[in-house]
């Protein structure tokens, strides 16, 4: 029997599951010293979701965040999620990257790195643990949980005895979309403490609804650490409740010690953070929902889903976009969903729902994916959808990062030639984030407002009419917005970005950022031609000409966000 230690997650996984990731830094800092006092294993305060929120979002400094949080924060340990090979990004970074990142987060203040791959693929995680390890550093190693009839517990052993040998500390049991029965609870939990001896944690999500049962059957088969989050942060796509587990295995053999008097002072700070935020609350996220053993998709990802689906004006189609995941994930090997395969997955099945026929438009990553380039697929990739998405191609059998060159001096120089570097961590921000830092960098990013406006009379929607027109007047189009100082704002359609049907208009099919522009004015195109790339959903998607012709007038710059339909070019 064994003292059940808690990693408290409403500074990271929490509030990514249930508030897209938007808690800010200033909302953190007035309960960070009384949590301090809990007596946590440790406080899971950044990586995952937040570096990118912070820059893309908030127009927040994420090393600023941690630093301020570790001055306050004396008796306990800082935890991070670091993607293994990916850090805190979609895709793989070199090793000296890795180095770097690793080394920059333990001098800002991470204790604890929570190294995970999504493919389970222990080549990807190696270098982020050698390079934890030699900071003294706690390093967790992490099985991504899945079921499929590929992953079997002496799969996950295999894998446990691999991070073993790398001299791990600890291993998280990562169950991100709460699949796991309290019954094959019992059996993976007992399964490596007999055949490891390092010490095992179950970080589960609530989705399912069976996590506090499948939470005992842990502690009863020997567990050592759990993830929870602090009630008004928990439950749905988020943690069991903290004081809940507190209470319940209180004055067993496996009490936490934690003072849930001084828990009960922090939920009604966090209730007041739950109300400040409830315009990004998602209903979906907060429900027990048994699809997801159907489904498979995991919180964060959940409420993802829903506003990107509301972005592309598809929200009607949410149930065929569920349907499909499990397909595509049979068919791409099934990887377990987490960042990044739960996006490459995810945003497939997305365009597979939205477009004309399944597979016709591979993003970028769904071709990497298949290329080998995140790393092994647990089980072998369809092979017709395989040839659909990149031909011919063969696949590459080695190390992923093995194939990449250095980069970090690369983004160095060029960061001080913009001038945007004004700080060592600003390159690794920059390396990480080459689309999106610059603005942040320069000062230019503009923090979100935290909630949708609100309605003149309580309890009354506005009514959803139309704000933009195209009108032809004398045989020139012209796009007119309607604002709401009762002005018209119009804009010749000659002059600016469209939204309008546009004849020879090449429309962006979803709602997202301009990476690149691939053509310019005067260019021939053939029909098929990549005109643009457009980020959208963290993916890179690749915009096709739909006709050959001149490219006679260009609508958007790089930088630009653009709306579903709207007319990023005219070819004639």
């Amino acid at each position: 029997m064994t003292k059940i230690r808690l990693i408290e997650t409403a500074f990271r996984d929490a509030h990514q599951s249930l508030l897209a990731t938007r808690m800010r830094t200033q909302d953190m800092l007035p309960i960070a010293e009384k949590m301090d006092k809990v007596g946590y294993f440790s406080l899971e305060c950044w990586g995952g979701a937040t570096f990118d929120t912070c820059i893309r979002y908030l127009n927040e400094d994420p090393w600023e965040r941690l630093r301020s949080l570790k001055e306050l924060v004396k008796k306990t340990r800082l935890q991070m999620l670091l993607r293994g090979q990916n850090l805190v990004g979609y895709k793989h970074y070199p090793d000296d990257v890795v180095k770097e990142f690793v080394e920059k987060a333990y001098t800002n203040g991470v204790d604890v790195f929570r190294i995970f791959d999504a493919l389970n693929d222990v080549r990807n995680m190696e270098i982020a643990i050698k390079v934890a390890k030699e900071q003294d550093a706690h390093v967790q190693a992490t099985l991504s949980y899945t079921t499929s009839p590929y992953h079997t517990i002496d799969k996950f052993v295999e894998i446990a005895k691999e991070l073993e040998a790398l001299e791990c500390d600890s291993l998280a049991i990562k169950d991100m979309a709460g699949l796991i029965s309290p019954h094959d609870t019992y059996e993976i939990v007992k399964t490596l403490k007999d055949e490891t001896d390092l010490l095992i944690n179950l970080h589960c999500h609530c989705t399912s609804g069976m996590t506090p049962m499948s939470y005992y059957a842990a502690c009863q088969a020997g567990v050592d650490l759990l993830d929870t989050a602090i009630s008004p942060l928990s439950w749905g796509a988020s943690q069991p409740p903290t004081e809940s587990v507190v209470a319940a295995l209180k004055g067993t053999p496996f009490d936490t010690g934690c003072d849930l008097k001084l828990l009960t002072e922090i939920k009604k700070y966090f209730e007041e953070i739950r109300e400040k935020y409830s315009g990004i609350l998602d209903p979906i996220t907060e429900r027990v929902d048994t699809d997801v053993l159907l489904y498979q998709i995991p919180g964060g990802m959940l409420s993802n889903f829903v506003s990107q689906l509301k972005q592309q004006d598809a929200l009607d189609r949410y149930e065929d976009v569920l349907k499909e995941v499990p397909r595509v994930r049979k068919d791409l090997g099934y990887p377990p969903l987490v960042t990044p395969t739960s996006q490459i997955v995810g945003i497939q099945a997305v365009m597979n729902v939205l477009g004309e026929e399944r597979y016709k438009n591979p993003s970028k990553e769904v071709k990497e994916y298949v290329k080998g380039f995140y790393g092994r697929p647990p089980a072998p990739i369809n092979p017709e959808i395989a040839h659909k998405i990149i031909g011919d191609e063969e696949p590459i059998t080695c190390r992923p990062a093995d194939l990449l060159e250095p980069e970090l001096e690369k983004f160095r120089k060029k960061g001080e030639e913009m001038g945007i570097i004004k700080k060592e961590e600003d390159v690794l921000t920059f390396t990480l984030y080459p689309a999106v830092a610059p603005k942040f960098l320069k000062g230019e990013a503009e923090e979100e407002p935290l909630t949708p406006p609100k309605s003149d009379s309580p309890g009354e929607e506005h009514a959803s009419l139309p704000t933009e027109y195209q009108v032809d007047v004398d045989g020139e189009s012209f796009q007119v917005k309607v604002v709401p100082t009762g002005f018209m704002e119009i804009e010749s359609i000659n002059e600016s970005k469209s939204s309008g049907p546009v004849e020879g208009g090449v429309n962006s099919t979803m709602q997202g950022m301009i990476l690149k522009l691939k053509v310019n004015e005067g260019d021939n195109v053939k029909e098929g031609d990549v005109v643009a790339v457009l980020e959208a959903m963290k993916m890179e998607n690749d915009v096709h000409a739909p006709e050959s012709g001149v490219v006679q007038k260009i609508f958007v710059e790089e930088g630009d966000t653009v709306g579903t339909g709207e007319t990023l070019m005219v070819i004639k």
